[in-house]
């Protein structure tokens, strides 16, 4: 039903947010239920998304082999996931700090009421990306038990990278979205427009991330990981052309994944040897 690799689109921001907060490794304690955290609540999203959409699944050729719509699940044990995926990560709130104890039941807001955006507004992309871009933030809260509006400029760097390649995403949906009345950029601009949205989105997120570097006066490997993260978006752009998307899911899936953690991955080398 959920796809738990998914979970590491946001896991490395995520990280990376933790150690920017702890200026290095944090405790394993922290590490731990900031994991927990992160997988609970990105399989409460999935879950209910997949619940809340499970009609719409059913009607479309590219979704209706789902869990859900293929009748390989319930709709009472999905509630029941989602419900018991939300419970793991109140307590994994709990076993941070008070304010993540006290913001949990909005993060959960956000990550749930995504799935219904795409009924009212064009722009569901970036409120997609809004719920995957506060886990840096969260992290960051997480560790430090308050929030500094530096960590913010990763969250908005995570937003406009993940609304930009759920544009692409998206695209092959476009005839299905305009039958069904669903909203996107590709049912409204079409995808040749979508494209050029989503490589503009990924340059403000690129923009976003070298800012990050003097914000929080990082070095020579945190910049090469943003010259890496240019690379890889340089070439996930060339795999979906106006009259081509059948490279989409390599687009999506495995190059956005390469993504965060590259990223994560020299932001962290970065922190620890400057450490």
């Amino acid at each position: 039903m959920i796809k738990w690799e998914h979970s590491v689109f946001a896991l490395p921001f995520a990280l990376c947010g933790a150690m920017l907060a702890a200026s290095g490794l944090p405790s394993a304690h922290q590490l731990l239920w900031i994991v927990i955290a992160m997988i609970a609540a990105r399989s409460a999203a999935m879950a209910f998304n997949r619940l809340a959409d499970a009609a719409i699944d059913s009607a479309n050729p590219r979704t209706r082999t789902r869990a859900l719509p293929a009748g390989q699940l319930s709709a009472a044990f999905v509630a029941t996931f989602v419900i018991v995926s939300c419970a793991i990560f109140i307590v994994a709130a709990s076993q941070l700090n008070r304010l993540t104890l006290w913001l949990s039941p909005v993060a959960l807001a956000i990550l749930l009421l995504y799935s219904y955006t795409k009924r009212f507004t064009r722009w569901s992309h970036l409120v997609l990306g809004f719920a995957l871009g506060i886990a840096p933030a969260a992290a960051w809260i997480a560790v430090r038990g308050s929030l500094d509006p530096r960590i913010l400029l990763l969250t908005a760097a995570v937003t406009f990278w993940v609304a930009g390649f759920d544009i692409l995403y998206a695209c092959q949906d476009l005839q299905f979205d305009r039958d069904a009345g669903l909203h996107s950029i590709p049912r409204h601009v079409g995808i040749q427009r979508s494209l050029w949205i989503a490589r503009a989105f990924h340059l403000i997120m690129l923009l976003l991330l070298m800012v990050l570097v003097p914000a929080f006066a990082l070095g020579k490997l945190a910049i090469a990981g943003i010259v890496a993260v240019t690379l890889l978006l340089l070439y996930e752009h060339s795999l979906v052309k106006p009259d081509d998307l059948s490279k989409l899911n390599a687009a999506f899936f495995t190059m956005n994944g390469i993504i965060s953690v590259v990223f994560a991955v020299f932001v962290a080398a970065d922190l620890l040897l400057r450490k």
